[in-house]
């Protein structure tokens, strides 16, 4: 059996960490298992679903490293629902109610003031032939509920039915199908809800195990029902917890908070989406890892916790920084080359800069201090401009090495007896124009000493 994963998003809007978690579970998980990673847009939400959301989710699981082994829409398969409808139909198991949604939300409230759950009490199953005829002369068009098993042979008389699984990150978990409404999966209008199109499409391309969040462990005790009524191997089940942010907040697609598109336009690199949106909210410590095969090795479903995985966004540039502090000039090259850094000193200036950055994009701007000099002049005490006077007379000559720096800042502190920062603060001033950056003695044979004599202030 080749093990075969989904991830399956609606095309409503741009996924953010949190769809990425679900994504990169199933990524991973299908990679330790030799397996495939199908890319399903569950878009039958006609209205609201967009070939550019969708093609925008295609370019962030690039960007991530996520590649399918096939991508599909449900929007293209609805003759494999229909032929599902049909056979349960045929099966007695799917039914037509023709309440509306206020008779519906009445009947809800009575329930609970007789202490009873608020589920449906499944009335359309004891309509008359007249009041079937009377409903579609007023025109009212019903929605279709599957039958849930949960009764032993008077569907009006329900039993607690416990449908139990083995989940691949909780464990043991149990779904009560008594404490359910019989789920609608066809709306008055023909159009299908969730449920149906995704137990028929896992069914026909053989999704062995289906790893998403732990908001749809009460829907695992449906579909469960529902594969069966199909006649149809169950998969696997994996439910991971949610990402929220330090306040409990969730991620929503429609809002866009956290996108994948906003974290890539604010120069987050993709591993340390990855290695947060994988790690936090396990057993494992959350560090960034430069590739993904590195992140697949810490990756055990086993491991994640029951409880929400709470996250504050600071948390990612901690781990990009990390990244970039790490990232060898080949696997940057191209990147800065974009940037206008490419001539034979791109190599050792990005291996002096990479420690100060907090995004690859910021070398542009030592690039530009380091061939343009100062952005902003400095201002100095008369002292302190004296001392630099005093310290650019000292300049060694070439050549112009490795070396210099020790042997200007030796002859500095013995030609004026300062030392420390009181040596070194004025003359990275000078130099930068900046308070703090990269090791001096790495950026001076960038600037060579022409260079660096420009700046005498």
């Amino acid at each position: 059996m080749t093990v075969t994963v989904r991830f399956a998003p609606s095309p409503t809007g741009r996924i953010h960490i949190g769809n990425a978690r679900t994504a990169l579970f199933n990524w991973l998980f299908a990679q330790k298992s030799k397996g495939r990673f199908i890319q399903r847009f569950d878009d039958t939400d006609i209205v609201r679903s967009k070939q550019e959301y969708a093609d925008s989710i295609l370019y962030d699981l690039h960007w991530l490293g996520i590649f399918p082994d096939a991508i599909d829409y449900q929007s293209k398969r609805f003759e494999f629902y229909d032929a599902a409808v049909e056979k349960l139909k045929a099966a007695g198991v799917l039914y037509a109610c023709y309440e509306t949604p206020e008779e519906l939300d009445l009947r809800r409230k009575v329930r609970r003031t007789r202490g009873l759950p608020p589920v449906y009490g499944r009335e359309a199953l004891t309509l008359t032939a007249d009041q079937i005829a009377e409903y579609q002369s007023d025109g009212r068009k019903p929605h279709w509920r599957f039958l849930l098993p949960n009764f032993i042979s008077d569907p009006l008389q329900p039993e607690r039915t416990d449908i139990r699984w083995n989940d691949l990150v909780r464990g043991e978990e149990t779904v009560d199908l008594a404490s359910l409404s019989d789920p609608v999966l066809v709306r008055e209008d023909g159009t299908y809800l969730y449920t149906l199109p995704s137990v028929v499409d896992d069914i026909d391309m053989g999704i062995t195990h289906v790893i998403r969040g732990d908001d749809h462990v009460t829907n695992t005790g449906v579909q469960l029902a529902l594969f069966k009524a199909l006649g149809a191997e169950l998969p696997t089940f994996g439910h991971h917890n949610l990402l929220t942010t330090t306040t409990g907040e969730g991620l929503s697609k429609r809002t866009g908070a956290l996108s994948i598109e906003s974290l890539r336009e604010a120069g987050i690199e993709p591993m340390a989406i990855a290695s947060l949106a994988v790690l936090i909210g396990t057993s494992e410590s959350v560090q960034a890892l430069p590739v993904m095969a590195g992140l697949a090795d810490h990756f055990d479903p086993a491991a994640t916790s029951k409880s929400a995985a709470k996250f504050d966004p600071d948390e990612l540039f901690v781990l990009n920084r990390t990244l970039l502090h790490r990232m060898p000039f080949a696997e940057a090259r191209d990147r800065l080359s974009v940037l206008g850094i490419s001539d034979t000193r791109a190599e050792p200036f990005w291996n002096a800069v990479r420690g100060n950055l907090d995004k690859l994009g910021d070398a542009a701007v030592w690039w530009r201090i380091v061939n343009d000099g100062v952005q902003e002049k400095p201002e100095f005490s008369n002292e302190d401009r004296d001392f630099l006077h005093q310290a650019f007379d000292l300049l060694p000559q070439e050549p112009w090495d490795g070396a210099v720096w020790k042997t200007w800042t030796t002859a500095i502190r013995d030609a004026t007896g300062r030392k420390g920062k009181a040596l070194f603060a004025p003359l990275r001033l000078a130099l930068t124009g900046l308070a703090s950056g990269p090791e001096l003695a790495d950026l001076l044979p960038l600037l060579g000493r022409e260079g660096t004599s420009a700046r005498r202030p």
